[in-house]
């Protein structure tokens, strides 16, 4: 039987040629059963987009800033189920039956569950209280796969251009229409910025800043924050 809804994921990239593949190779029953995904490109000088062509319906150049591409790739996006999927985030292979089920309740938007790609105990931990932080608090980030109903994300005006921050400030605004579907099944997404930053640091670090923005400061000052200790941390 045919799916209730036609689904379009949108994937943001940038400089991925080393994943996008893989990624896009995981959707690839998704597009076969009449579903489209759409890459929105922010100018990659690698192999991303002649990786990605092949493997998608669209590509899609947008301004950097994944706010900014993931409302380039809704307004590509013929779907009426929008799903924002990182470019290091793999989907569970009965994704679409989970969002069917979705699309029959009477919430307006959700995402999944996440786990951490690799075997240490301690990215099961921090999966652990991704998911659980985010069932009591209703906030969502992007490595959970968000999905939105059409009408929804355009009647909210879509994610805010602001340059970090963007998927937790739109399910704010979410949660005022209704509260996530909560997919249990989760999505794969890779570990290498807590193998490559250290877990307990990248950990310290996001929940700086998510205080940080709880009370108050921008997402344009807590950008700075994030990408001084993104490069401290690579020297």
């Amino acid at each position: 039987m045919p799916d209730p809804f036609s689904l379009s994921v949108i994937v943001p990239v940038w400089m991925e040629a080393e994943g996008v593949t893989d990624t896009l190779r995981a959707v690839q029953p998704i597009r076969a059963k009449g579903h489209e995904v759409v890459v929105v490109d922010a100018g990659s000088s690698d192999q991303t987009v002649e990786l990605a062509r092949p493997l998608c319906d669209r590509v899609v150049v947008s301004e950097k800033g994944r706010a900014l591409q993931m409302n380039a790739g809704a307004a590509a996006a013929k779907g009426d189920l929008l799903l924002f999927l990182h470019a290091d985030t793999r989907l569970p292979a009965n994704a679409l039956e989970h969002l069917a089920g979705f699309f029959q309740s009477r919430r307006a938007w959700g995402r999944f569950d996440v786990r951490l790609s690799g075997d240490r105990p301690l990215f099961r931990i921090i999966a652990w209280f991704m998911n659980q932080r985010s069932r009591l608090t209703g906030i969502c980030t992007g490595d959970q796969a968000m999905f939105v109903r059409r009408d929804a994300f355009e009647a909210m005006g879509g994610f805010q251009p602001v340059p970090l921050m963007e998927d937790v400030e739109f399910s704010r605004r979410l949660c005022l229409v209704s509260r996530p579907f909560c997919i249990k099944e989760p999505v794969v997404t890779d570990s290498r910025r807590w193998q490559q930053h250290g877990a307990w640091r990248t950990i310290f670090l996001m929940w700086k800043l998510r205080w940080r923005y709880w009370r108050g400061e921008s997402p344009e000052s807590l950008a700075q924050i994030y990408r001084s200790d993104v490069r401290n941390v690579s020297k």
